[in-house]
């Protein structure tokens, strides 16, 4: 019978003649048996702790048969529950972030509410309504925001001006560039393709409610219903801010359609 060889520490019967082996795969030859020690200390290394973990033979991917002592009753109920409690953890944190979610969005619907149509008539107008539609409904403002902020109406718009904008030549010359022709089509970047450009969209939706009371009050003071003011204030921002938009993407594209490399600079020899 030839001398067996421990494939974790290569020793065999020669080098420790009362170590317990153990051949627990359908490995062959030399890695066909393994010292019972060495094996559990590489089992132990695979599992991290998690006894419950599988561990498999990492040549021919037989799952090892691992067997443990019984354990008492006490410690069998101690053992269960702390696997129920594992298993039910993430389950309750995703639960308890989506509440939070939840009551975050009625939250800033409420507040939404009351910016645009004014405190005491929006308090009012919450006060009448159904408490479950305000429940349903309120989450859905700082939604339906988000979804419109991702709405990018000045790009349409912009490559119809592209389009088109070379007919009318009095366009050029009050956007200075707006239709010049350019030599090369130059790639654009994806506005949604960055995690910045995500945030930007988040925070620019829920600030929205905010700029265009602030804009209807600076803009149409004159006008008496908090709602029409928001309204208008929201329309004229809109467009305003739209136009500029347009006008400064447009020059990023020319600036970017015109540019060029230089040639690299010889270096004077000595």
């Amino acid at each position: 019978m030839l001398d067996r060889s421990c494939w974790v520490c290569f020793a065999t019967d020669e080098d420790n003649k009362t170590a317990e082996w153990v051949r627990p795969c359908r490995c062959r030859g030399s890695t066909k048996w393994v010292h019972q020690a060495c094996l559990q200390c590489w089992v132990d290394e695979k599992q991290r702790g998690n006894s419950t973990a599988r561990v498999a033979c990492p040549q021919c991917n037989a799952e090892y048969l691992i067997v443990f002592p019984k354990l008492g009753p006490v410690v069998y109920i101690l053992d269960l529950a702390d696997r129920l409690i594992s298993k039910a953890c993430p389950f309750a944190a995703a639960g308890i972030m989506v509440g939070s979610i939840y009551w975050t969005a009625v939250t800033y619907g409420q507040v939404t509410v009351m910016q645009v149509v004014g405190h005491k008539e929006g308090l009012d107008v919450m006060e009448r309504v159904d408490p479950l539609f305000l429940l349903i409904g309120l989450p859905t403002i700082p939604v339906m925001l988000i979804l419109g902020k991702m709405i990018r109406w000045e790009d349409y718009v912009l490559r119809l001006w592209r389009k088109y904008s070379n007919k009318p030549q009095i366009l050029n010359s009050i956007f200075p560039g707006i239709g010049c022709p350019v030599p090369r089509i130059p790639a654009e970047a994806n506005p949604l393709a960055d995690h910045v450009s995500a945030t930007r969209i988040l925070c620019g939706a829920l600030v929205f409610p905010t700029i265009v009371t602030i804009v209807g009050k600076l803009m149409f003071s004159s006008v008496n219903s908090n709602l029409q003011r928001t309204i208008l204030g929201g329309i004229a921002f809109v467009a305003i801010k739209g136009a500029f938009k347009v006008y400064f993407k447009q020059q990023q594209y020319l600036r970017q359609a015109h540019h060029k490399i230089l040639n690299y600079p010889e270096q004077e020899e000595a």
